[in-house]
């Protein structure tokens, strides 16, 4: 079964058309990223896979879980479905430790002593572990980024969904997290990525999916897409090496 099925989406914001009827599959433990200039849909494709945008037309399935506008089956999808962000989004007054177990121990019920043990176990993973008991506003923008992922992870998601979670960083920073999310896809967590780091995409994403106005445009192994394109649309992004 499909980790991720979305079946000729329509979004539309006012009378401005998004999406423009996306289909895309993705099988469990497949890492594939989404590229594109702004403005193609990336994001907001990402956005109602999680049920954050609803969509007018068409449908989704992540995990096992229809996505419908219902907060009961919303609450239900998100334990099964990690979203980073681009911004950190952490408790700047609770420690790193208290960001990480406060969603498994509200939304899952996890015993306080079990949250713990995860939330080291995934600050570990991300190779942060002497960061328990740090506050946010002592942390790198990279590290911020590295907790929030923990955090997302510490739910033990079926897939995880990251949208531009390195485009605020500086190249160093980004080499950071970026080494994060390669050991998650050698691992076999099911990814689907919104992302300007063309290498990345190329070298680690089995799929790499090509989005312009709208519409997938082109889609495919990573290596064929890149080396290869089929569209002059395709060609022109990646020789101006548009972020």
């Amino acid at each position: 079964m499909p980790a991720v099925v979305i079946d000729d989406i329509h979004k539309r914001f006012g009378a401005i058309e998004v999406l423009k009827g996306v289909s895309l599959t993705v099988e469990s433990g497949q890492v594939v990223a989404v590229i594109g200039r702004s403005g193609s849909g990336k994001s907001t494709m990402l956005r109602c896979i999680n049920g954050l945008e609803p969509f007018q037309s068409g449908r989704i399935e992540v995990a096992g879980h229809e996505v419908v506008q219902n907060q009961k089956r919303l609450r239900a999808l998100r334990k099964d479905v990690g979203m980073v962000f681009q911004s950190y989004n952490l408790f700047p007054h609770l420690t790193v430790g208290q960001n990480i177990t406060l969603s498994p121990r509200v939304t899952q019920k996890v015993p306080e002593k079990e949250a713990v043990e995860r939330a080291r176990e995934v600050l570990a993973q991300v190779g942060l572990s002497e960061k328990y008991d740090a506050y946010p506003e002592t942390l790198s923008g990279g590290q911020q980024q590295r907790v929030a992922i923990a955090r997302s992870l510490a739910m033990q998601p079926k897939v995880m969904l990251f949208d531009e979670v390195t485009s605020a960083l500086d190249p160093e920073l980004t080499g950071e997290v970026l080494i994060v999310m390669e050991k998650l896809a050698q691992g076999g967590m099911t990814m689907l990525l919104v992302t300007h780091e063309m290498n990345f995409a190329r070298s680690v994403a089995d799929v790499t999916v090509f989005m312009h106005q709208g519409k997938i445009w082109e889609m495919g192994p990573s290596e064929e897409l890149f080396t290869s394109p089929k569209t002059p649309e395709l060609a022109n992004f990646i020789s101006a090496g548009v972020k």
